[in-house]
């Protein structure tokens, strides 16, 4: 979860009663950040092979800072979408989580599952820090102090990143975990571009790869689109405080850790489509149930669905990553890059239509029973997901 995104969210009240730009306005600028998001993704991860993971982060990291301290002089609604969707899109989705496809591609043979999932839950860490802070500081002194801290938190992590991070276990003399032969590194791949397009147009061929993309989808319009997006706003206009939501917020990255390493640990011991299934179909029961639990306070059973929506949160990332890499191959961060470029824009759609609703209705909940069905249709279609027979055993020598 990109701290600008949050950022987003936590300022929305303020930043319309400044301005005077309707929600609608205001969730558009989310709707390009989240679609940059995931669309830059792909690109990304083939620029990792051509360029590296370290240059690419790095470059990431600065758009992000710039993006991010730009928005201080914004007056204008266009300027929002330049700094908060533009630059914070494309800085974001450079590191999204084709970066972490790559890292267990490059640097693990075995637990892939268990790491993948490590590195999602990654995600949450910043929301666990970065929401309370930045709730604070919103709360206390406004947005532009928050944003500021946003972009200084980018640029502080650059020399890290430049100094630390290697593209490949040969880069330190070492082999990937669970291999049992050295793995030089491989060559630069030109044509980053050129085979990101290749790369897609071989995917779109096969079944698998539209069923990964709608579940996917879902999977965005269900969380970073309507939860990430409105819950703050929508607990607001239950009377509850901007702070105590997001603080709500933060608890659900808690509990999105667990939920999300565990789930990589179950996807190296079970079906990834079955889990998927699971997921979802939790998913969408929990959200039917949201809107009755909207309260000006926090009371037991909105903690219950906080503790179980977290727990769900990120957890289809493991599954799916790993039916990425059993059809495709050395192509999967790729195809995965793809698969959460329709994550991003569900939860682009999502996110902008959810403040049309709430302008039009006057309340978000058509939103969460639309998002509880649209999760009842990815489950289904998360079993029919076709899986890769095993390749046929070699015979045996006479």
């Amino acid at each position: 979860m990109p701290p600008l995104f949050l950022l987003t969210v936590l300022s929305a009240p303020k930043i319309y009663h400044e301005f005077g730009w309707s929600r609608g306005t205001i969730g558009a600028a989310v709707s390009v950040n989240l679609a940059l998001y995931g669309l830059t993704a792909p690109f990304a991860a083939a620029l990792m092979d051509r360029y590296g993971i370290r240059r690419v982060v790095a470059v990431a990291l600065t758009v992000i800072a710039v993006g991010s301290g730009l928005t201080v002089w914004m007056t204008a609604a266009w300027q929002l979408l330049l700094c908060w969707g533009l630059l914070v899109g494309l800085g974001s989705g450079s590191m999204a989580l084709a970066f972490a496809a790559t890292v267990t591609n490059r640097w693990f043979t075995e637990r892939r599952g268990l790491v993948s999932g490590i590195l999602t839950a990654a995600s949450a860490s910043g929301q666990l820090i970065f929401l309370p802070v930045l709730s604070w500081i919103v709360s206390r002194h406004d947005w532009r102090p928050a944003a500021v801290t946003v972009a200084l938190a980018a640029l502080a992590v650059v020399p890290f990143v430049w100094l630390l991070l290697h593209d490949h276990p040969a880069d330190v003399g070492q082999k990937p975990y669970g291999a049992k032969e050295f793995v030089p590194k491989p060559a630069p791949v030109p044509g980053a571009a050129r085979r990101t397009l290749t790369v897609l147009a071989s995917a779109v061929r096969t079944g698998p790869f539209w069923l990964l993309a709608g579940t996917f989808a879902i999977c965005g319009a269900s969380t970073n689109g309507l939860v990430q997006t409105h819950f703050v706003p929508a607990s607001h206009d239950h009377g509850m405080p901007v702070t105590t939501a997001a603080s709500l917020l933060a608890v659900i990255g808690v509990f999105d850790v667990v939920g999300t390493v565990a789930s990589g640990w179950f996807t190296d011991r079970f079906d990834a489509r079955r889990l998927l299934a699971v997921y979802y179909a939790l998913r969408g029961i929990s959200l039917l149930f949201l809107p009755i639990l909207l309260a000006p306070s926090v009371h037991p059973p909105m903690l219950f669905f906080i503790v179980f929506y977290g727990l769900d949160w990120v957890a289809t990332v493991p599954p799916t990553l790993a039916l990425c890499r059993e059809r495709y191959g050395d192509d999967s961060p790729i195809v995965f890059g793809w698969v959460l470029a329709s994550h991003q824009v569900g939860a682009a759609l999502v996110a902008f239509l959810g403040g049309l609703a709430r302008d039009t209705f006057g309340s978000y909940d058509v939103v969460w029973y639309a998002s509880g069905a649209l999760c009842a249709a990815a489950a289904l279609m998360a079993l029919i997901i076709r899986r890769r027979p095993p390749a046929p055993l070699a015979p045996a020598a006479v």
